[in-house]
């Protein structure tokens, strides 16, 4: 279950641009909401933070923003409630999971048990008018969502970043260069990014000239290598067997 406290913890330490775009942004939604309908509900729209405290933080999946059909949306990446039909990038992600670790392929689209344990599903825009891809890419939820990657990358625990695309892997090195550049350079030493194409059906098979295709690059396993030789504990990806 989300927790407010989690959101404010993940803001109080912001600088007041964030904070105030954020709430100027909620409330810019909800007004929006009386003309068209929006995605996720407005509860939902800061679920990957309430979800995931930044101490909690031990792996960031990055998606670009909220599924645009009814019912799918809930505020994580990639994640759609139980019972809803597996979106074809949450699909291929279940079938490289399945090919990785040896285990069924997962029912439930609800990854909320992942959440639980640490791994960040964060959208880069979170709200999305519905039946219209990106609509809301300019919105100015990057304030909120650079903040928070740049965040992920300041903590003093190891955290491994998947970063499935051109846009995601972008934005996790420009964020990476900005800290870098900054007192907190010294936090990058434990963290991992690591990359691939995209999980939907357009990319996950394509390798490219710089990145291994999604489909055959194991990041689960990756993942728990990397979070067990730092001393912490593995994510357990099944827990979504039990959705």
């Amino acid at each position: 279950m989300g927790s407010n406290e989690n959101v404010n913890a993940w803001l109080d330490a912001a600088p007041d641009q964030v904070r105030e775009t954020t709430q100027e942004l909620l409330s810019q939604v909800e007004a929006m909401r009386d003309a068209q309908t929006i995605y996720p509900p407005q509860d939902d729209i800061l679920n990957a933070l309430a979800f995931t405290a930044l101490a909690d933080v031990r792996v960031v999946i990055l998606g670009q923003d909220p599924y645009h059909g009814p019912g799918q949306a809930m505020g994580l990446s990639f994640s759609v409630p139980a019972g809803c039909k597996l979106p074809p990038s949450l699909r291929n992600m279940y079938k490289e999971m399945a090919a990785d670790l040896g285990c069924p392929m997962p029912e439930s689209g609800d990854l909320t048990s992942w959440a639980a344990q640490g791994v960040l599903l964060l959208n880069t825009t979170l709200t999305v008018r519905e039946h219209a891809a990106a609509s809301h890419a300019k919105l100015g939820w990057r304030v909120l969502t650079d903040h928070v990657v740049r965040r992920c990358l300041e903590v003093p625990q190891p955290v491994a970043f998947l970063t499935w695309g051109k846009h995601a892997i972008d934005l996790v090195d420009g964020a990476w260069k900005a800290v870098e550049a900054g007192p907190a350079t010294a936090s990058l030493a434990n963290k991992h990014v690591l990359k691939s194409t995209h999980p939907s059906p357009l990319s996950a098979n394509r390798a490219t000239a710089t990145l291994p295709a999604f489909m055959g690059s194991r990041p689960y396993s990756q993942v728990n290598r990397i979070l067990q030789e730092a001393g912490e504990r593995p994510i357990d990806w099944q827990s979504v067997l039990a959705g």
